[in-house]
C-alpha cells in the first residue's frame, strides 16, 4: 500500500490524478458527500446552538469502508476534493468520520486545492498543502442548517394549508416567485396597437429602408399613429409631398469600438450554453464536470478545463501568456492587444482565488481533441475555448452610418436610415456573445449605399406597418439564471439545482424552453408571498447570502446569524399555523353565485389543478373547469370531426392529474379515453415481435419511454431511444442511445447480458427528436 492516501470526490478525477502522482500515492473517490443530516425532525437543534446530527449516506457506505481500510496502511492523508464550499464540506465530513473511528492517530492530514487537473497544478498543490478552512466549513454548515430548518418547518405547513407532498426552500421560493410574477405580468398586459411608417428607397442598385422620425415638424414616438386610418392619411401626405423621391439632408459617420466579453464564470457558461447549444443548466454542468475531471487524449488523461464552479473572471498570468502567443500564431500579431485584458467581476462576493472557466491549455484546440470527445463534450469545450481566446483579442471596430432624408422641400417630414459595417472584426472573428430575447433585426448589420448630402434618392413606396405591443417574455433557463445572479440569489453551484427542484416539485413546467408556473406553483407562491413575505423577498434572500459569504471569510460568526434568522421565522410559523385556514389559501372568490344553490363560487385547487366550485360543498357539488388563462369554462372543448369509437358520443378534451387527455363526453356511462398527443413512431421495428414498431411515449409522470406499437400483445419497452443499428457483439437488431454522467453519450446494446458500448457521435437530443409528437387525429 502507498504511503500517501489522496481523497477526491469522483472516480474519474481519481483515475487522472493517480497517473500524475505516481506509485507513492493511492487515490480513492468518496463518490460525493459521505454523510448528511439525518432525514427527520431534530437533525438541527436550535436549543443547543444548532447542533447537527449527521449519518453516513447509505449509497456511500462501501466507499467510506474502502477509505477507512486504506487509511490504516497510509502514513499521510491528503483531502483533495473540489475547491468550493461543497468540496470543503466533503473533506471535513470525511475527516470527522475517520477521526471518530480513531483512524487518524499520529497521521498528518492536509487539505489540497487545485483549480485545474493538470500534472503541474496537482503536483504543486500536493507540494504546498494547506489546512481545512473552518470558516468555509461553518458557512456551509449554516447554509445546510438554514435549508433544513426552512424545509422541515415550511413544508409541513404547506401540507396542512394546501396539499401533501409540497415543499418550500430558502432559495427555490424566490425563484418561483420570479416565474409566477412574470406570468401575472403577462396575463395583466394590455396589448396596444401602433403603426410605423417606412420609406423604401433604391440607390446604387441597392434597396433599403428609412424610418419616419418627424412629421409636420414634430418628433414621433412609438404611439404617434395608433390607427390604420391615421397611418393611411400620413402615408398619402408623404407620397404627395415626395413626388417620387427623397433628398439626403445629413450624413453622419462615426466609428465605435466593441470589447469582448470576459471569460466564462458558472452563470455565464450556463446562459451561453442555453442560448447557443440548447443545453439545460443541469446538462451544462454535467458535461463541464466531465471535461474538468479528465479526458483520455489517446493514452494521456488530462482535465481539459479549469474548475467550472466559479464567479471570478480572473485568468492566471501563465494562461494569458499562452493565449496571447496562440492568438499571434493563429490570427496574427495585429489581433493581440498591447497589454493583456483584465476583467472585473460583477459579483461582490466572488472567490477571487479561483480562476474563470478556461481550457487548461489553450494549445488543446477543439479540432485536435474532437475525436476524443462526445458530441456534447466537443460543443461545450469549443464554446469555452473560443470565449477564452476572444477575451484576450483586440476590440472590434464598427463603422456607424446614419442618413437623414427629407420628404418635400420644407423639411417638415424626415426619415432616418441607420446601418453599420464591421471595419476590423478583432475578437468577433472568433466569438460573439449571445443575447436573450432578441427582437427581429436587433442583431442584424444593415448595409447602406454611399450617399452624399443634397442628393435625391428614388422613392419606391411608403410602407405603413401595423404592430402590437408585446408582454415581457417568459423566463428561459438562461434569462432566469441571469436574473437570479443579478439579484444575488443563490451561488454558482446552486443554479442548476434550483431549476431542477422547481420542475421536480411540479411548480413550473418547461415548454418551448420557457418556464410556466403550474396551478400548484401559483398557490404555493401566493401563500408564501402573502404570509412569509420577508422570506421570499429578493433583497432579504440576497442579504442572507451576503451574510453567509461573510461567515466564509471569517467576518461573522455563524451561530448568532442562525439565531437572528430562526427566532422570528419560527414564531411566524406558529402564528400562521394558528391563523391561516386551508380555504384562505386554496380558495379565490369570484363575483358569481352558484347556479344550483345560490352560494358564492370560488376558484379552488383540486387534485387536477384549479377549477371553479361552490363554497357550499359538500352540500352542493357544483363545479366547472377553468380555462388556461384563468377565465371560466362552462363546457369542455369538443374534438372536431371525431366521435367516440365505443358509443359514438362526442369526444372532448379533459384535464386529469397527469395533464390533458381525450375522453368520451358520455362519461361515466362510457369510459373511453386516449392520449391528447399520439406517440411518435421512431421507425425502428420491434426486435421482439418483429411486427410492430417502437413508439416514443410519455408516462403518466411525464417521463419519456419507448415501447412496441402492438402493446398489449407485445410488451417490449425501453427507457433509452432506439436506433437501427445491429449489435456487433450479440447481433440484437437494435441499439439504444444512452447518456450517463460517468461515460457520456454512448450507443449501447439493450440486452442485459451484452456489454457492448461505443461512443455516440451525434446529438442525443436529435434521436427521434426533430419531429414533434403528432397531434391526435
Amino acid at each position: 500500500m502507498s504511503n500517501n492516501l489522496v481523497i477526491v470526490e469522483s472516480p474519474a478525477k481519481a483515475k487522472t490524478i493517480e497517473k500524475y502522482l505516481g506509485k507513492d500515492f493511492h487515490v480513492l473517490a468518496s463518490y460525493g458527500h459521505v454523510r448528511d443530516l439525518i432525514p427527520k425532525e431534530g437533525a438541527v437543534d436550535p436549543e443547543h446552538d444548532f447542533a447537527m446530527k449527521y449519518e453516513i449516506i447509505d449509497r456511500n457506505q462501501r466507499h467510506v469502508q474502502a477509505i477507512s481500510k486504506a487509511i490504516k496502511e497510509a502514513q499521510t492523508l491528503y483531502l483533495a476534493t473540489d475547491p468550493d464550499r461543497e468540496g470543503e464540506a466533503i473533506s471535513w465530513h470525511l475527516y470527522e468520520l475517520l477521526k471518530e473511528k480513531k483512524l487518524l492517530k499520529n497521521k498528518p492530514v492536509h487539505r489540497v486545492i487545485f483549480h485545474e487537473i493538470t500534472k503541474k497544478a496537482v503536483t504543486e498543490a500536493i507540494a504546498n498543502p494547506t489546512e481545512l478552512s473552518i470558516n468555509l466549513i461553518n458557512a456551509q454548515q449554516a447554509r445546510r442548517a438554514l435549508d433544513y430548518l426552512v424545509g422541515f418547518k415550511l413544508s409541513p405547513l404547506l401540507w396542512k394549508k394546501i396539499r401533501r407532498g409540497l415543499s418550500a426552500g430558502r432559495v427555490q421560493s424566490p425563484a418561483l416567485r420570479m416565474i409566477v410574477e412574470r406570468e401575472l405580468e403577462i396575463e395583466a398586459f394590455k396589448t396596444r396597437e401602433y403603426w410605423s411608417i417606412d420609406a423604401e428607397l433604391t440607390a446604387q442598385e441597392q434597396t433599403f429602408k428609412a424610418k419616419l422620425t418627424h412629421f409636420n415638424g414634430e418628433k414621433l414616438n412609438q404611439f404617434s399613429f395608433e390607427t390604420e386610418e391615421h397611418a393611411s392619411q400620413v402615408k398619402q401626405t408623404l407620397l404627395d409631398a415626395a413626388d417620387g423621391k427623397l433628398h439626403v439632408v445629413k450624413v453622419e459617420k462615426k466609428q465605435r469600438s466593441r470589447n469582448p466579453a470576459p471569460p466564462f464564470i458558472t452563470s455565464t457558461l450556463q446562459q451561453e450554453a442555453a442560448r447557443k447549444l440548447g443545453f439545460t443548466t443541469k446538462r451544462t454542468m454535467m458535461v463541464a464536470q466531465q471535461l474538468y475531471e479528465g479526458i483520455d487524449l489517446g493514452g494521456e488523461t488530462a482535465g481539459l478545463i479549469t474548475y467550472m464552479r466559479t464567479d471570478s473572471v480572473n485568468l492566471s498570468v501563465d494562461a494569458v501568456l499562452e493565449i496571447r502567443e496562440l492568438i499571434a500564431e493563429k490570427y496574427g500579431a495585429i489581433n493581440v492587444p498591447k497589454e493583456p485584458r483584465q476583467f472585473k467581476t460583477k459579483s461582490k462576493n466572488a472567490q477571487e482565488a479561483h480562476e474563470a472557466i478556461r481550457p487548461t491549455s489553450i494549445r488543446h484546440q477543439p479540432a485536435e481533441v474532437q475525436k476524443y470527445l462526445s458530441a456534447e463534450q466537443f460543443k461545450l469545450y469549443d464554446l469555452i475555448w473560443k470565449r477564452t481566446i476572444a477575451c484576450q483579442m483586440i476590440h472590434a471596430t464598427i463603422d456607424m452610418v446614419a442618413i437623414d432624408f427629407c420628404c418635400g422641400e420644407e423639411q417638415q417630414h424626415l426619415f432616418r436610415a441607420t446601418g453599420s459595417t464591421i471595419a476590423k472584426p478583432g475578437f468577433m472573428a472568433v466569438y460573439l456573445e449571445g443575447i436573450d430575447d432578441t427582437q427581429e433585426g436587433d442583431d442584424k448589420e444593415n448595409f447602406l449605399p454611399a450617399l452624399e448630402q443634397g442628393r435625391p434618392v428614388p422613392l419606391n413606396d411608403i410602407i405603413a406597418g401595423q404592430h402590437f405591443t408585446e408582454p415581457p417574455p417568459r423566463y428561459s433557463e438562461a434569462s432566469l439564471v441571469k436574473t437570479l445572479e443579478e439579484h444575488g440569489i443563490g451561488r454558482p453551484s446552486t443554479y442548476a439545482s434550483i431549476i431542477s427542484t422547481l420542475q421536480n416539485r411540479e411548480y413550473v413546467t418547461l415548454d418551448s424552453k420557457r418556464f410556466y408556473p403550474t396551478d400548484v406553483g401559483r398557490i404555493v407562491n401566493k401563500f408564501l408571498t402573502e404570509h412569509f413575505t420577508k422570506y421570499v423577498d429578493y433583497d432579504f434572500t440576497a442579504n442572507l447570502e451576503d451574510e453567509l459569504d461573510a461567515v466564509s471569510r471569517g467576518e461573522k460568526e455563524w451561530i448568532p446569524l442562525m439565531h437572528a434568522f430562526w427566532n422570528p421565522f419560527n414564531t411566524l410559523i406558529h402564528e400562521k399555523d394558528e391563523s391561516v385556514q386551508r380555504k384562505d389559501v386554496t380558495h379565490e372568490a369570484i363575483d358569481e353565485k352558484c347556479p344550483e344553490c345560490g352560494s358564492q363560487l370560488s376558484i379552488r385547487l383540486g387534485r387536477n389543478g384549479r377549477f371553479i366550485g361552490c363554497n357550499n360543498y359538500p352540500e352542493c357539488s357544483y363545479t366547472r373547469n377553468l380555462n388556461e388563462d384563468g377565465s371560466s369554462a362552462d363546457a369542455p372543448e369538443v374534438v372536431e370531426g371525431r366521435t367516440c369509437p365505443k358509443c359514438d358520443s362526442s369526444l372532448v378534451i379533459k384535464a386529469g392529474k397527469y395533464g390533458k387527455f381525450i375522453g368520451c363526453s358520455a362519461y361515466p356511462k362510457c369510459k373511453h379515453i386516449e392520449p391528447l398527443e399520439k406517440p411518435l413512431d421512431t421507425g425502428v421495428t420491434c426486435p421482439q415481435c418483429k411486427d410492430g414498431s417502437i413508439l416514443k411515449r410519455k408516462s403518466r409522470f411525464g417521463k419519456i419511454f419507448y415501447s412496441c406499437s402492438e402493446y398489449p400483445k407485445c410488451s417490449y419497452a425501453l427507457w433509452d431511444a432506439p436506433i437501427k443499428d445491429e449489435c456487433p457483439t450479440c447481433q440484437w437488431p437494435i441499439l439504444t442511445v444512452k447518456s450517463t454522467k460517468r461515460r457520456g453519450v454512448e450507443k449501447v446494446c439493450p440486452q442485459k447480458d451484452c456489454k457492448y458500448a461505443t461512443p455516440y457521435e451525434g446529438d442525443p437530443e436529435d434521436v427521434n427528436g426533430p419531429k414533434e409528437l403528432a397531434a391526435s387525429q
